[in-house]
């Protein structure tokens, strides 16, 4: 069975500029069995009910300003799938998520940006599901544990978001903040430890959450991801990334299986031991 996957996908220069964590989801994308296809969910697609691109061919959507123009001559050709859209609504709607189709959705950058590093032949399907506009961190969780029965067949589940997400603080040669790698620890505790409850309530209990996420839509996939695990979300794996320009960790984590060479042995003996 396949894992579940949270990515941190950085900014979208990110595309252009994979540094080791681009390698290391490279690497991880060799060495897991190739799905059938992925479904991803990104924050820069929120709806207020469910939606699931239906489209046989998305088309790579550039959604941001101001970045060099290289980026905008990127395209990620993955094909998508109506079969599997398929899947994803039934299995949402078997665990009480009414979901509808949308033909004309393409991916955004939060969506093909970590994809061109874990499949960069895009040779894998890819179907993208909303975020939806909720603030429940519960509804979050079970949406995620509503999409698990789709890993037994074959569909991995790829949440993308950021460990730490505060552009206002972005800064460049500055160095790390030290709010953000606390922050990212303390995710990074509270996931090892299986403490969901703790998680659930990170708002509260988890040093510097406001300032490190002003918002929460880059959050939210996280418990996606999580809930995806099912019963195994105790078995976690993390990729420490480190932190760009400052404040953007780049963390990312697998759910549900443990022991993929491709994430540094001393970032998974990290993630165990706390």
């Amino acid at each position: 069975m396949l894992p579940s996957l949270f990515i941190s996908h950085g900014a979208p220069t990110f595309a252009l500029e994979p540094g080791e964590i681009g390698a290391r989801l490279t690497a991880l994308g060799r060495e897991l069995p190739k799905p059938r296809a992925v479904v991803v969910i990104s924050p820069h697609w929120i709806t207020a009910g469910l939606e699931v691109a239906t489209s046989p061919q998305p088309q790579t959507i550039h959604d941001f300003g101001g970045f060099p123009e290289a980026l905008y001559r990127l395209e990620y050709p993955a094909a998508g799938s109506p079969a599997v859209a398929a899947e994803v609504v039934e299995a949402l709607a078997q665990a009480g998520f009414p979901a509808r189709s949308n033909p004309h959705r393409g991916l955004d950058h939060g969506a093909w940006v970590p994809l061109m590093h874990l499949y960069p032949k895009a040779d894998v399907p890819v179907v993208q599901l909303s975020l939806p506009m909720t603030s429940s961190y519960p509804v979050l969780l079970a949406l995620g544990r509503a999409l698990a029965p789709l890993r037994q067949a074959g569909i991995l589940v790829l949440a993308s978001g950021s460990i730490t997400h505060n552009l206002h603080d972005f800064r460049l040669g500055s160095g790390e903040a030290a709010y953000a790698r606390e922050f990212m620890e303390w995710v990074a505790q509270t996931l090892a430890a299986g403490d969901t409850e703790a998680l659930l309530d990170l708002r509260r209990r988890a040093p510097h959450a406001q300032r490190a996420h002003p918002t929460d839509e880059h959050l939210q996939p996280l418990l996606i991801a999580l809930g995806a695990a099912g019963d195994d979300g105790h078995q976690v794996q993390r990729l420490d990334g480190g932190i760009v320009y400052g404040v953007i960790g780049m963390d990312a984590y697998l759910f549900g299986q443990t022991g993929f060479a491709a994430l540094p042995a001393a970032a998974a003996r990290e993630t165990a031991t706390v």
